[in-house]
């Protein structure tokens, strides 16, 4: 062979090489090339059936790693109460979510799914975990440093089992309690609802300096990516009708219920999720105006819009009923990616056919699934997709439980404290020869969580997570001497003649969540009311309310000596007792108008009808005391 093409065979090998290599290089998965070089090498990659894929969030349910790996999926959540298994530990839902992670990497890019849950007040899905009190609560704090640190704990607790994206917080205003999501609304007042969007750093970590506001922002191992819900006028609807129409003019949506959404980009949340609700006639989940005009174009939003669950099937009168145009709307519109839950080919179908159509335009699947690429990348799900038990000890712990006990002693609201203001009845004499504690809510953490705790509806009774009862706090606060005798319903004879020195009665509302809690009666149910009369017509009382909400009790308190508004207080419940017996003074304010009748409502402060029983911002203060 003459020697010339000896070096010009070795110039063919290396070409050869280096064409190779570049073939297997892919800048997507090389953390050390910009973000916006890592979304466009991969989007240049996908097929259009693999971007449809990232655009769609699947139920658990209805999950497996080869649907994951054939269909490019997006995303998946639990659902309210679906886990791997009741009773389920960390390493079961870290097993469970990484099943499903696996599945997705071994698809044909290995684009990494993104898990998400309702972590609403901790949480509240685990059983085991911390549950805080709910935003109806914590409202009444008026302290967002405290919320800002309930936020970190609950995603400690959140990724502790693998999970990094939780469905929170709720930024709604609610104007009217008879809507069945009011308690998870921190106020009737936006200013309120801004201060606690400091949640929102949080749950995710504080905003980097030198990142542009609006777009999401890198997030650590022990952070998860926040949901603002739901865009918007959710807590507006008319008679408090969950789902139903917010009727409000421009002024009054932008200057009530869009100031949290600012608040919220500015603090540069992750995602945002569209709420079932209407404005004017106009189903928000096909509100091109609001979403893409409004949200994106003006307010810069750079993270992704999501549907909430079955929402763009809600788009039409009889939901399901056109799906194909639900799915052309709820797109054109703006939302990014859809919470199907179930039927991904169904999706998938209708979108191939309205993308080969030319309804719907490429340049919007490529806006959405850019948008979800961009939370993946900075959220670093391509470098350490799977889970480890490295958090494990974080759910549940004594420091989180300590902050939820801080939480519920803070949202305490006293609206009355004796009968003369001279003589007042709190704090309790912790030395006393016998108490009676009463009603349906003292000795039952069921009752005491309310909604979204451990299933969507919540339930009743002490076997569905880990906590301690309002009862359990009062027997650990008071005089070892002290006999401490519960009933949970006692006639006035019993209470005449047992020579009582006092009784605690706590009653309440039963559990609920979303329209199950659409109630346009507000009373307190059935035997509450009776146990308030027999034990207070009695004896010197203390009555503490258990409820999302206020309720009717002008009938009651000439009758009663001290009322305590202890709303939705969560797992620890010897919060309650902390304040009671002095140990702490009262000092949360009502985030929300106490109306004395329901036809009163809605009534919100600065209505010109306002006449409430108590008024927004008050609440009676003690202090703290050693005995």
């Amino acid at each position: 062979m003459p020697r010339i093409w000896i070096p010009l065979v070795g110039l063919l090998c290396l070409c050869c090489w280096v064409a190779m290599a570049e073939a297997d290089y892919l800048k997507y998965k090389d953390p050390k090339q910009g973000l916006n070089v890592r979304i466009r090498d991969l989007m240049k990659r996908m097929t259009l059936e693999e971007k449809i894929g990232q655009m769609m969030q699947l139920d658990v349910t209805k999950s497996t790693p080869e649907i994951m790996k054939t269909y490019s999926i997006g995303s998946v959540l639990s659902g309210g109460g679906n886990g791997p298994r009741p009773n389920a530990t960390v390493t079961d839902w870290i097993d469970m979510v990484n099943n499903l992670t696996r599945g997705s990497l071994s698809s044909r890019l290995g684009i990494p799914i993104i898990y998400g849950i309702d972590a609403v007040h901790g949480h509240n899905n685990v059983y085991g975990a911390t549950i805080f009190p709910h935003n109806v609560g914590l409202g009444a704090t008026r302290d967002p440093q405290l919320v800002k640190r309930i936020g970190a704990a609950t995603a400690a607790e959140v990724r502790a089992t693998g999970i990094p994206y939780a469905f929170a917080p709720c930024i709604a205003v609610c104007r009217d309690p008879r809507w069945g999501r009011c308690y998870e609304s921190y106020s009737e007042d936006h200013k309120i609802v801004q201060d606690m969007t400091e949640i929102i750093p949080g749950l995710q970590g504080d905003l980097p300096a030198n990142v542009k506001k609006g777009v999401p922002y890198p997030i650590a191992k022990d952070k998860v990516a926040a949901c603002a819900k739901h865009f918007v006028g959710d807590g507006g609807t008319v008679r408090g009708i969950d789902e139903n129409n917010t009727v409000i003019d421009w002024h009054g949506l932008v200057s009530i219920h869009m100031p949290a959404y600012y608040n919220s980009i500015i603090k540069g949340v992750s995602t945002i999720m569209v709420s079932y609700s209407s404005w004017n006639g106009k189903k928000m989940h096909s509100n091109q105006q609001l979403i893409t005009g409004f949200l994106k174009d003006n307010l810069k939003f750079r993270g992704f819009v999501i549907s909430d669950w079955e929402g763009i099937d809600r788009i039409t009168p009889t939901p399901h009923s056109n799906y194909t145009f639900s799915v052309q709307a709820s797109v054109l519109a703006g939302i990014d990616m859809i919470m199907l839950p179930y039927n991904h080919t169904e999706f998938l179908d209708a979108m191939l056919l309205l993308v080969k159509s030319n309804v719907i335009p490429i340049s919007r699947i490529d806006d959405a699934v850019k948008r979800i690429l961009r939370v993946k990348f900075t959220m670093g799900l391509f470098e350490n997709p799977i889970a480890d038990n490295s958090l494990a000890n974080q759910l549940g712990s004594q420091a989180n439980r300590d902050i939820a006990r801080e939480a519920v002693r803070k949202s305490l609201v006293l609206l009355k404290n004796g009968k003369n203001p001279n003589e007042p009845l709190l704090p309790l004499p912790k030395k006393a020869p016998k108490i009676l504690v009463a009603g349906t809510h003292a000795a039952n953490l069921g009752l005491q969580c309310g909604g979204w705790t451990i299933t969507w509806q919540g339930g009743n009774g002490n076997n569905y997570t880990l906590g301690t009862t309002i009862l359990t706090g009062i027997k650990a606060a008071v005089d070892p001497s002290t006999e401490v005798i519960y009933n949970e319903n006692p006639d006035a004879n019993f209470v005449k003649s047992n020579g009582f020195s006092y009784a605690i009665v706590v009653v309440g509302e039963p559990p609920y969540a979303e329209y199950f809690g659409d109630n346009l009666n507000l009373t307190i149910p059935a035997p509450g009311p009776t146990i308030i009369n027999d034990v207070c017509g009695s004896i010197k009382c203390v009555v503490v309310l258990v409820t999302g909400r206020p309720v009717v009790i002008e009938p009651y308190v000439s009758s009663i000596d001290a009322l305590v508004a202890a709303w939705l207080p969560g797992s620890e419940g010897q919060g309650v007792a902390d304040v009671l017996f002095g140990d702490y003074g009262f000092t949360g304010k009502l985030s929300r108008t106490w109306f004395k009748t329901v036809d009163q409502l809605p009534m919100n402060v600065g209505d010109a009808h306002y006449d409430p029983l108590f008024p927004f911002g008050f609440g009676l203060t003690t202090n703290p005391t050693s005995g």
